[in-house]
């Protein structure tokens, strides 16, 4: 992934937690599917889709932090599916970011700042059919100073949140 599309979707995350999207022309809340949202924003010709959820339950239980799981679509970059998550901190270099759900286990293998992302689109297509089939998928990762996170999502409405932004952008 290059560092200017990973920049542009660092962009569209600032501009989801900063403005209120009633504010936002170009930022659209498309649907609702129980924990699962998707949203489009436009600029011009170009539209960024993606089916976004935050956890409904996170370990430690006391830290406050903005953790998303999400999966996009680019088409005017030819980019689709493509998985990706923050869990509201700058990642630990030493450490992995591992989805998991059941017993597959996906590794986010791109860590920049806050955000996470796994390289293989092929890898992407198979943690997207598990999402589609199970009930929960958990992210483990680490913090900066070694401490680790477990961020569990719910996949209750995923394959229709899915549906809908994939729809959105073509």
């Amino acid at each position: 992934m290059s560092l200017i599309k990973k920049s542009l979707f660092k962009f569209l995350i600032l501009i989801i937690f900063s403005l209120n999207v009633a504010q936002a022309e170009d930022l659209q809340k498309v649907a609702k599917f129980k924990d699962w949202e998707v949203i489009m924003v436009s600029e011009e010709s170009n539209k960024v889709c993606f089916a976004q959820s935050k956890p409904v339950l996170q370990s430690p239980k006391k830290s406050d932090r903005e953790a998303r799981l999400f999966v996009t679509f680019r088409p005017s970059d030819k980019i689709s599916d493509e998985v990706s998550t923050t869990s509201g901190y700058e990642y630990n270099s030493q450490n992995s970011i591992i989805a998991s759900s059941g017993k597959s286990k996906y590794k986010f293998d791109i860590a920049q700042d806050n955000f996470a992302w796994i390289s293989s689109n092929k890898i992407e297509k198979r943690i997207i059919k598990r999402m589609k089939q199970a009930s929960r998928i958990m992210i483990t990762a680490y913090n900066k100073s070694g401490s680790q996170t477990i961020d569990h999502y719910s996949l209750m409405g995923f394959t229709k949140a899915y549906n809908a932004a994939k729809k959105s952008c073509t």
